[in-house]
């Protein structure tokens, strides 16, 4: 898909999803997306309550009716989850509706309620059905006033490099500051509030059309209430822990756009990274790219590190923070999306799709980028970054991450890359 222009000057709006789409496998990927948020209640219905209570009523009477009273009231809990799982339902409902008049099924003028096509019901699978759910729980994250801490740890380290960037080069302004990986779109939205002309990049479906939702289509501040604690009944202190729920958005993207001075310019790129800013177009065209949670995505991380090189300017830096959580360590080895048939040309890419994988430690990363050619001007360690963390939680998953720059030398330097 082409990048989509948005909130330069006047313009507020971001249509991450908008261009049309014409590739069938493509097409089947975007109703999965909006078939998954669809099932979203009937799938947290099935697994969170309707089991639970084939398994209580499986208990011995006499225990059974013991937990239905106070103090367990086990089966008010189980409304209570019931009712919850409907209030995240009306987000999913109402994200299916948009992303739906985006695709045209129904005029976007048009008082019709659009529903999911006859034909493309019922496709979701299982991941695209987890792929709704924690897309449903990250908004807790990206868009509630209490998820801030949790960007803070991330975001905050980006805002204070590029502060470093704005000081050295005084002529670039405003920089230019690619996200790949932009998922909700709340880095992408906050660096074009600070001034800078932010481009975010993101391959999933369940992402562009929550975040298209979130920024473009929101009436006010605190519209929608999420409970992202729900879907899990283990290590709670208490049922008032797993039932706290947030308000999102914690502000109105358009009205909060609009009354900020000397904002930049977003846009957003739905497509495969490696395939879309390896080209020719983009080469020498960012000041910064900020990598968060992002480059353990990678099954090939020199691909990864090949196309930022590329699309940095001379001068430019690569900011990360995140683990090495690698995504692709428990798939099949080499096999992405490449099937094998036929001769493959390792000087194209099919993206994400190219056969090979490996991992490596974070020693092993940083050498790798200076064999790239770049030059790591500062490395963190164990910078302490939860991700959608219940804070209340008797089981604590928090990241030790990295946080580093990484420059790409200045045109005419002697520094070579060794690949």
């Amino acid at each position: 898909m082409n990048p989509a222009d948005q909130a330069s000057g006047d313009a507020t709006q971001w249509g991450g999803v908008e261009d049309a789409i014409e590739d069938p496998e493509e097409i089947r990927v975007v109703f999965c997306a909006l078939d998954s948020f669809s099932q979203y209640a009937k799938t947290a219905h099935l697994n969170c309550t309707h089991l639970r209570r084939q398994s209580f009523y499986a208990l011995p009477q006499a225990h059974w009716q013991m937990l239905a009273r106070p103090p367990f009231s086990y089966l008010e809990t189980l409304d209570r989850t019931d009712a919850a799982i409907e209030k995240n339902a009306e987000l999913a409902r109402i994200i299916v509706k948009f992303g739906l008049r985006s695709f045209g099924v129904v005029g976007t003028a048009s008082e019709e309620e659009p529903t999911m096509p006859e034909e493309w019901s019922g496709i979701a699978k299982y991941n695209d059905l987890d792929k709704a759910r924690s897309t449903l729980r990250q908004f807790y994250r990206d868009w509630s006033a209490e998820g801030a801490v949790e960007r803070d740890a991330c975001y905050g380290r980006i805002y204070d490099a590029l502060d470093a960037e704005k000081a050295r080069y005084t002529d670039r302004q405003p920089l230019k500051v690619l996200v790949p990986g932009a998922g909700l779109g709340r880095l992408v939205y906050d660096l074009c509030r600070k001034g800078y002309l932010s481009e975010g990049n993101e391959i999933s479906y369940h992402q562009l059309m929550a975040s298209s939702y979130i920024l473009n289509f929101t009436e006010r501040a605190g519209q929608h209430t999420v409970f992202p604690w729900i879907h899990s009944f283990s290590n709670h202190r208490s049922r008032e822990n797993q039932f706290r729920s947030y308000k999102i958005p914690d502000i109105h993207p358009q009205t909060t756009l609009a009354q900020t001075q000397g904002i930049g310019s977003m846009q957003m790129c739905a497509a495969d990274f490696l395939c879309l800013y390896g080209d020719e177009e983009h080469k020498d065209t960012y000041d910064a790219v900020a990598a968060v949670f992002f480059l353990d995505t990678a099954p090939n991380l020199i691909r990864y590190l090949e196309v930022i090189r590329s699309c940095l300017k001379p001068g430019g830096v690569l900011i990360n923070v995140g683990p090495l959580l690698w995504h692709w360590e428990n798939h099949v080895p080499g096999h992405h999306g490449y099937d094998g048939d036929g001769d493959y040309d390792e000087n194209s890419s099919l993206g994400i799709g190219d056969p090979g994988s490996f991992e490596l430690t974070d020693d092993e990363v940083i050498a790798l980028v200076e064999k790239m050619g770049f030059i790591v001007e500062k490395r963190e360690m164990n910078v302490r970054a939860p991700y959608v963390q219940d804070a209340e939680s008797m089981l604590q998953t928090v990241y030790n991450a990295c946080h580093w720059i990484a420059r790409k030398p200045e045109a005419g330097s002697d520094i070579k890359a060794e690949i």
